[in-house]
C-alpha cells in the first residue's frame, strides 16, 4: 500500500528525479519520458470514463486497464537489474498481455472485416478510445525509444502494442459494432 504524507517534496527542483530504485535521472530521461506517457494513456482513459460513454462492460475492462497501467508505469519505474532487490519489483507478465488478446478476439469476432482505414470519431466513446490508442502508440514509441539504451521488461513492449489494437477494436464497438465508423476516402472529397 502507498502511503503519502506530503505531495511535494522539492527534490525534483533541479531537474531530477529518483526512480524506483533510488536512482536519480533527469526529468528529461527517456525512462521518464516512457512512464510518463503511460500515466498520460492512463489519464484519458480515465477522462473516456468519466464521460460515461462506454459500455458497462468497457467500464469494467478500463478500471482493469488502468491498473495494468499503473503497474506498467512501476515497471518502467525500476530498472532491470542483475542484483536481487530486497523487495521484487512489480513487472507486467504475459498474462496482462493474454487478457487483452481474448478481448481483442472477443471483439474482433462480431466485428466486420475492415474493407477501408477508419478516421478516429463517431461516437464519443469511440472518439476517446481513438484518441486513448493514439496516446498508447505514442507510450509504445517511447518505450521503444528506452530499449535501445536500457534492458526492459518485454511484456511492458508486447502490452502496449496490444492494448492499441484492443482500443482500435473498442473504438468499433463502440461506433456501433462498427456500423458507424467513418471511412477514410483517400484525396478526401477533392
Amino acid at each position: 500500500m502507498v502511503h503519502l504524507n506530503k505531495i511535494y517534496t522539492r527534490t525534483g527542483d533541479a531537474g531530477e528525479t529518483a526512480l524506483g530504485d533510488g536512482t536519480r535521472v533527469s526529468k528529461t530521461h527517456p525512462r521518464i519520458h516512457a512512464f510518463g506517457t503511460v500515466d498520460e494513456l492512463n489519464s484519458v482513459i480515465g477522462v473516456a470514463l468519466a464521460l460515461g460513454n462506454v459500455s458497462e462492460d468497457f467500464q469494467k475492462r478500463l478500471f482493469i486497464i488502468q491498473n495494468d497501467l499503473f503497474d506498467l508505469g512501476a515497471d518502467l519505474c525500476v530498472p532491470e537489474s542483475e542484483i536481487t532487490p530486497k523487495y521484487p519489483p512489480l513487472r507486467v507478465s504475459q498474462a496482462h498481455v493474454e487478457q487483452l488478446e481474448k478481448w481483442i478476439d472477443a471483439d474482433t469476432a462480431v466485428l466486420q472485416p475492415l474493407n477501408s482505414f477508419i478516421l478516429p470519431g463517431g461516437s464519443p466513446a469511440a472518439a476517446c478510445l481513438h484518441q486513448a490508442r493514439a496516446v498508447c502508440r505514442r507510450a509504445e514509441i517511447g518505450v521503444f525509444h528506452l530499449t535501445a539504451l536500457e534492458t526492459i521488461n518485454n511484456s511492458v513492449l508486447l502490452y502496449l502494442n496490444r492494448l492499441s489494437d484492443l482500443l482500435f477494436v473498442m473504438a468499433r464497438m463502440s461506433n456501433d459494432a462498427g456500423k458507424a465508423d467513418i471511412l477514410w476516402k483517400p484525396g478526401g472529397e477533392r
